[in-house]
């Protein structure tokens, strides 16, 4: 998979890792560059094709699978965190972060689909796909059903030869994680990980130490995992 002379759809550009991945896929020299956000008006990179997109609105994306019908790479990056509980938080919010992290990226992937023979989807997932942690319940328990979702759709569109890949990460150094005092991981850094990965036809990338210790722990016994875990918070 060749970034340059490609053309590729991010979703959520406007602003974190979506903003970095529109710059960095330009540095590459893609083709053309759908930037993509609720409101076009806020996409400020020069060079790129801005297009007005909400992922939770399926008009909204069979109008951007129409205005976007060259798209060979699909970036699904859009996201939302409400940092609300499971049993006590509001289930409108918690139905909002299902219908962003799952529903509306598996609605991307199925609008364009059909134009991604022998192309590529990257879905931007976490290390809170593999973890739960409490004021981010709600969060990892989209992600870890789009984590499953994006190995479903690999399989089902291996016949058409189209790439799915997903990327990991833990804390990145963006206005989503503004309120997390941990350690986070440069937008560059993701943004180079996911894309060194399409172009090398890897299944999954790794960002950070964080996510690959995450993974590893899934072999063994979870209470080993999240006593380490509430050690360090």
């Amino acid at each position: 998979m060749q970034i340059n002379g490609a053309t590729v759809l991010v979703t959520g550009a406007n602003r974190g890792l979506g903003r970095q991945f529109t710059q960095s896929l330009l540095d590459r020299g893609a083709a053309k560059v759908y930037a993509t956000a609720r409101r076009a008006s806020s996409i400020d990179l020069p060079g790129v094709t801005p297009l007005e997109l909400d992922i939770t609105d399926r008009a909204s994306i069979a109008a951007a699978a129409l205005a976007a019908p060259d798209v060979t790479i699909l970036i699904n990056n859009a996201g939302i965190s409400t940092g609300v509980s499971l049993v006590t938080g509001d289930l409108d919010d918690i139905r909002r972060e299902l219908d962003t992290h799952f529903w509306g990226t598996l609605n991307m992937i199925r609008a364009f689909a059909p134009q991604l023979t022998g192309g590529a989807i990257l879905n931007v997932l976490s290390a809170l796909s593999w973890f739960a942690y409490d004021g981010s319940n709600a969060y990892a328990a989209a992600k870890a059903a789009a984590w499953n979702m994006t190995n479903g759709v690999r399989l089902e569109l291996a016949p058409q030869n189209t790439l799915v890949t997903g990327l990991f990460l833990g804390a990145a150094d963006t206005d989503m994680a503004a309120f997390y005092d941990g350690p986070k991981i440069a937008p560059a850094t993701v943004v180079a990980a996911g894309l060194d990965a399409l172009e090398a036809g890897k299944l999954e990338a790794l960002a950070d130490d964080w996510s690959a210790m995450v993974k590893a722990s899934l072999a063994a016994d979870p209470a080993d995992f999240y006593k380490q875990a509430l050690t360090a918070s």
